[in-house]
This record gives C-alpha cells, structure tokens and sequence, in this order.
C-alpha cells in the first residue's frame, strides 16, 4: 500500500509538473526562427535604394526641397530597421535644412523634425519644433497630434489632454492610437487595449504596413501587461510576418521566453540574432540581465561592458540617460554621477518616471527620507507603471513603513512578467 500511494503521489507530482510547463510555455522556436536565420533586411534594403535616388536628386536640384523630405524619411526608416544612431542624426540635419528653406508645407518639414527630435529625447526642441508648425495654422491637426505626443513626453499632462480633445474622432487611426496612450497613463488597461483594437482594425482596413507594424508591436506590449501572453505573442507574430527583421518584436518574443518560460537560453539565442543585424545599445542591457538571472557574472560583465563602449558615442546624447543612471547606480554604487543625470533628466522631462529615477537612486545611496519626500510629492498616485510602485515599495521598506507596503507588494505580485523574475524575486520579499 505504501508503494502504491508513493507511486500515485509521484505521478500527482508528474502530473502537476507537466500542467505547469503547459501552461507556461506560449512560444514555438517553429513560429520565429525562421525570422533569426541572417537576412536581407528589406526595409534598410529599400530605405537604400530611395537614399541613393534622392540625394542624387538634392546634388542636381539647386531648390533640393523636393528631395530633402524623402531623404530624411529614408534616413529615418535606416535608423529603425538598423538602430544606427548616425542615420537618426543625418535625418536630423536634412529635416533642420528643409524646415529652414521651405516656404510650401514648411509644417510638414518642423513636425518632421519635430518627430527626430522626439527620438533623440530632446523634448523642449521638439516642443519648439512643434509650436512653430502650430502658428503657421496650415497643418493644425497634425500639429496638435505631435505636440500631444510631446506633452506627454514632458509631463504636461493637462496641456496633452486639451490636445487630445481637441482631436477627437472615434474613426480616426491617430486619434484613437493617442487615446490608447492617454489610458495607459491614467492606469485604464483595459480601455487602452480596447482603443488600440480599434486602431488595429482601420490599420488593417488600410492595409499600410506602417499602421499595421505599429498597431501589432504595441497591442503586443499592453496585451503582455495585461497577462495575456499568448495574445502578446501571436501579435509579435504578426509583426513579424510584415517585417521579417523588426528587431522590437524579436525582442518582445525574447521578453516572454525569457520572463514567463523561463527559458534564458532560447532568449538570447534570438537577442544574439537580433544584435547581428541591430547597433541599438540596449539589447546588451537585456543579456546582462539575463546572465544575472543564470548567475553568470562574467558574462553579465562583459555585457555590461558592451552597453558603456556602446553609449560613449556622443551622437547618443540623452537617449540612455535613465539606463546608465540605474547603471551607474545599482552596480557601481557611483550615486554622485547617477544624481547628475536624474537630475538632467528631470531638466529635460519633468515626468514621475524622471522623479522615480532620482528618488531611486537617493534610496540606494541611503537618503532614505529624501527619497520619500520625492515619492510622495513626485511619484506616489501620479503614475501606474510598476517599475516605480516596485521603487515607492522600497523606500518605504527603507523608511519602516511596512503597513504601506502590503497593497503595493499585492498589486506588483501581478506584474512579475512586465518586471522580470528579478525584481520578481525582490518583491517576494519585500
């Protein structure tokens, strides 16, 4: 009797063991790896093509106007399928040229830079970009669209609403895209999914590629947020389907093999196959944290390694702020230059992240009621996301306010995924 209960426990276990990994494993290596294998990237391809058309055109054309607009849209394209800073700064220098010399759709030019500005993380310029599109009162709409992108950016929340407003329209791609964004920051998931839905469906009226790979990429994003991992993948798929070589989506399947199957290795088989063909610095960030997750110091070393010699080019200017500040920080306890950049970055957006970032860094240097005073003046009720609610739980575990901590560890025990098992493991003790 005893070897037979043992032997029904034993297959119980079994049994229970194999439901776990079912329900845990959501990825197939058939579904992606066909989009690993090295490549023409397509888009840089053709991004090329049209460059080398239209620069030709610039050199013959002594007015160039007509050109330089393409030009920098093909820049820009390299810059996204590639990650190479340099292609983001020649659109920058295009973009600054057209604005300066157009005197027929000179908004379409500024809102353009306006756009490179954003990706560069000069907001205040991008602002001034954007404003100036907005006097000349030809393009208000498109306008009021960038300069809502903007504000959210800068943490001018009730100027971002008053341009929200203003561009309403339920069958509008843009709108509703802007609107989704606006949920996501006032901590309504589900409205800011069912917002995106509908943009995916115009997206996929349209039958754009550029609709749609922004459409699948981020309800991919607020899918994963909301648990719904297997939606998450399949819509990373999709992407992938119209972009073989869309790094972010790549990088979204690497999230959910890492974070939620706990399968580091197969997470950085596509990281690797991701950097092969992308200079963007942060991919090396993701592997060093994976080494730590499979206690490989070394190899979380060299990476980190390879994220510094990375972002020493000046081209780069603030864009890494916030990750080499927690660097700077969290692994070489060097709180003094990591202040000096919370502080740039709160000079530069004004946002709680911004704040969170400062007061973080205050905890970890042990100016635990410093950090506080942020908190709660910066921080706390101001945003949803969980990084920094993990950052207010800290402080107040710093601070002996255990009675705070118990409905924040409650809600970030359900945000494990979009954290990582980490910071998963911190909060479990919190």
């Amino acid at each position: 009797m005893r070897v037979l209960k043992g032997i029904i426990v034993l297959m119980t276990g079994i049994l229970i063991i194999s439901c776990q990994e079912k329900e845990t494993s959501i990825t197939n290596p058939k579904d992606y790896q066909i989009y690993l294998k090295e490549q023409d990237n397509k888009i840089a391809k053709e991004a090329r093509k049209k460059l080398q058309f239209w620069n030709a055109k610039i050199k013959e054309d002594s007015l160039q106007i007509t050109a330089l607009a393409p030009s920098a849209a093909a820049y820009t394209e390299l810059f996204q399928s590639t990650g190479d800073i340099k292609y983001l700064k020649l659109a920058e220098k295009v973009l600054t040229k057209s604005a300066q010399i157009a005197a027929i759709g000179k908004s379409g030019h500024l809102l353009a830079l306006a756009h490179n500005y954003i990706s560069q993380h000069r907001f205040r310029e991008a602002k001034e970009a954007a404003q100036g599109a907005y006097l000349l009162k030809t393009n208000t709409k498109a306008s009021e669209m960038v300069l809502f992108d903007i504000s959210m950016e800068l943490g001018e929340y009730e100027n971002a609403q008053k341009y929200l407003e203003r561009i309403a329209d339920q069958s509008d791609y843009n709108f509703l895209i802007r609107l989704a964004k606006w949920n996501d920051y006032k901590g309504n998931l589900d409205a800011t999914i069912r917002n995106m839905e509908k943009a995916k469906q115009i997206a996929e009226s349209s039958k754009k590629e550029g609709l749609l790979l922004w459409s699948y990429t981020n309800l991919a994003d607020y899918y994963g947020h909301a648990g719904r991992i297997k939606e998450s993948y399949n819509h990373y798929l999709k992407a992938l389907a119209i972009d073989p070589s869309n790094a972010y989506a790549k990088k979204g399947i690497a999230w959910i093999i890492y974070s939620y199957e706990k399968k580091p290795v197969e997470a950085l088989t596509i990281l690797d196959a991701i950097i092969a063909n992308n200079q963007s610095p942060d991919y090396f960030l993701l592997k060093a944290e994976i080494a730590e997750f499979q206690k490989e110091n070394i190899t979380k070393k060299i990476n980190l390694r390879r994220y510094e010699q990375a972002v020493k080019d000046e081209q780069y200017g603030s864009m890494y702020n916030s990750h080499t500040a927690i660097l700077l920080a969290e692994e070489y306890q060097n709180f003094d230059q990591a202040l000096e950049i919370a502080e740039q970055e709160i000079e530069n957006r004004p946002t709680p992240q911004s704040y969170d970032l400062k007061a973080h860094i205050l905890n970890l240097k042990g100016d635990h009621k410093q950090a506080l005073a942020i908190a709660e003046k910066h921080i706390l009720r101001k945003t949803f996301e969980p990084e920094a609610n993990y950052h207010i739980a800290e402080i107040y575990k710093a601070n002996d306010m255990k009675d705070a901590i118990a409905p924040i560890k409650e809600d970030l025990l359900g945000s494990g995924y979009e954290l990582g098992p980490i910071i998963f493991r911190k909060i479990q003790g919190l």
